[in-house]
Order: structure tokens, then sequence, then C-alpha cells
């Protein structure tokens, strides 16, 4: 940035000094210099650089959907609530989502909404209950919300606001229990019969992406960074840790590995942090559970993207609003093509210390 910032003064100084040296040369003797009647060559002026821009891309990763199948490509989000406790440690099949958010609820307890759009493994898990910011956190991507469980009043609220909901709870189907884990941490559920059970359409893209990756304004002008390491209770202890040879950062739980059932650990080209409030929700018609606010006109951040972070200030209108993320300089901060991470960390409303350091 730098170079290129200063590099139109430095050709202005060049003009002004040939000037000045120009009046101390000898004019000789006028001469007529007769037309030439060859032509002049000039050089082909270069082709301007080819827009990197895909014709298509997967929505949720921005990636390019050049040669994909158009009813994949035409297909809704599946936003799939995820229990994240150590009992039910490994998962299945999360390395396959587009985009999961991590949010903390009863004990400090962390739990996934995991959307999976543009690449459908045969199933996933284990699925748990729903909570009353469920519904706002992925609302913007225009799909069912898959769960098992709630209070009858989180899904009454739910339904009325026009989130469209598949869970045993409401009559869906495609829920099954494996044998490798106890109850309540073994319910999963077969995603072809969760695609059958909605009409719905292909989410609209939720990030700004760059193209070509290299010139996001978050690599050009962001801090360089190796590891993300956050504490939001005992319970939740998600890190990164940038890995060059992969391209991406590398998800540990509470300083191990974050291992899928066949051994895959996680990982993302995106990591975003966004600093939430918490206040508690007695309206479900049970217990009182922590609700964490994402709509909002104001809020802080930090967004990593290959191996370089930016603060940013974001905010979300309404349920069915998207986040919108914004550098220092109030541009539209730019992301890698790739699946994103979206660590929703409280910043009041609990009994917990929280931080996050970044190296």
């Amino acid at each position: 940035m730098m170079t290129r910032r200063f590099a139109p003064f430095a050709a202005a100084a060049g003009v002004v000094l040939l000037a000045a040296c120009s009046s101390d040369v000898e004019e000789g003797p006028a001469t007529t210099a007769s037309a030439s009647t060859s032509p002049v060559e000039r050089s082909a002026v270069p082709p301007p650089p080819a827009d990197a821009t895909p014709e298509s891309v997967w929505p949720l990763t921005g990636v390019d959907a050049e040669g994909a199948d158009e009813e994949a490509l035409a297909g809704p989000a599946l936003s799939i609530k995820i229990e994240n406790s150590v009992d039910s440690r490994p998962q299945s099949n999360l390395q396959y989502a587009d985009i999961v958010f991590e949010e903390q609820v009863e004990y400090g307890i962390s739990r996934l909404v995991a959307v999976f759009q543009s690449d459908i493994p045969e199933t996933v898990g284990p699925i748990r209950s729903m909570r009353p910011m469920d519904k706002n956190i992925m609302g913007s991507m225009e799909g069912p919300l898959v769960f098992s469980g709630a209070q009858g009043g989180f899904i009454s609220d739910a339904r009325s606001s026009g989130q469209e909901l598949i869970a045993e709870d409401t009559g869906g189907y495609g829920f099954f229990r494996t044998s490798d884990k106890p109850a309540p941490h073994n319910l999963h559920g077969t995603m072809a019969d969760f695609l059958a059970q909605t009409d719905a359409d292909a989410p609209p893209q939720q990030f700004t992406y760059a193209y070509p990756a290299e010139e996001s304004n978050v690599v050009e002008e962001g801090t360089s960074v190796a590891s993300i390491d956050i504490v939001a209770s005992p319970r939740m202890q998600p890190s990164w840790e940038w890995d060059g040879d992969a391209d991406a950062w590398m998800r540990s739980e509470s300083g191990s590995p974050h291992v899928m059932s066949d051994g895959t650990q996680l990982s993302a080209s995106n990591v975003v942090v966004l600093f939430v409030d918490i206040q508690p929700n007695s309206s479900g018609g049970g217990s009182t559970v922590p609700e964490t606010i994402v709509i909002t006109d104001e809020g802080t951040g930090i967004v990593a993207a290959g191996d370089s972070y930016v603060d940013v200030t974001w905010s979300k209108a309404g349920q069915f609003d998207p986040y919108v993320i914004e550098t220092p300089a109030g541009e539209t901060a730019e992301l890698i093509p790739g699946n994103t991470w979206v660590e929703l960390i409280p910043e009041s409303g609990t009994e917990f210390d929280s931080g996050v350091v970044i190296e």
C-alpha cells in the first residue's frame, strides 16, 4: 500500500527536476526537420487483466461453481443444530458444512448451528435442541432449521416468525439413533430426508468474497496472525491455528484437535469472531435459558482470512437479514472463498469471564 500511495508523488518530483535541468542546456542552431513517410511503430496496448470473479459461485462459500450440478446449486441450505459437548464428540460430517455458528447455551456449554448447501453428506449428528436465538442466527439462510427438542414457547415463536422448522417435535422425519454413544448424544439425521421436507430455494450469498483471494482487504490491510485462542467458559474453549501447508485454519477444542468420527480435523478458510451480549429468556414455558443477541445495529469483532486479521464492526437488522461486517475503513470485509466458522463470543450477560488471544 505504501508503494502505491507514494508512486504518484515520486513521478511528479521527477518531472520538476527534469524541467529545471533543461534551462541549463545551450540551444543549437535552428534546424528544419522533414516529415517522415515511414509509419510509426507502436507497441500493442496490453489487454486489461482478466476479471477473476467466477460467473457463478456457491452462495455460502463463494467457491467457483462452474460445472456444478444445477439442481444442487439451486438447492436449499439446511441449518442443523449440532451438539458440541464432550459427550457428543466426535461428531459426524461437520467438515462438509459451508458455515458453522458456535453459540453458548446453559452452563457455558457450546452448541453449533451447521449450515450445509454446497456439499451435502449422507448423514450428520448428533442433533440436539433449539434455543430462542437459533432462528435469528440462521434466518438469513432462508432454509429450514433442523433440530430435536425445544420448549414449546420457543417452537411457537419460531413458527410465528415465519421460520421453517424440521424436527421430531413438529412431525419431521429422518432422525435415527446410533449405537456408538448413549442417548441423548446419539441422534443423527439423514440429509436426503430433510431435503425432501422443504421446498426452500437456494440461499442468498451471506458474505463478500475477494477474487483473487490475495486481494481481500483483510489480507492486504490486515495483520499477520498464527493463532486465535478463545476462552468463553470452562466448557467453551475453541482455538484456531493457521496451517500454511493446508492453507486453512485448524480447529481445536480445549487444546486438542477437534476431529470427526472419521478422523478428519475440522478446518476453515475464514474465522469470524463476533462479540455478543447474552440475556436470560424465560418465554419458552420451561426453565430460563441464555439467549445470544445477534439482532443489533452495533457490534465489534475480528475477521481472519488467510493468515491475516482485521478488527471489524458488525450489525444484523433482523431475523432474515444478513450479517453486515465492515473494516475500520468502513468497507465490507472481504473473505477468502471457502468455508467459514462464526464464533459468537459473549462479552456480557454470563457468569464467565471470556477473552480472545490473537498471536
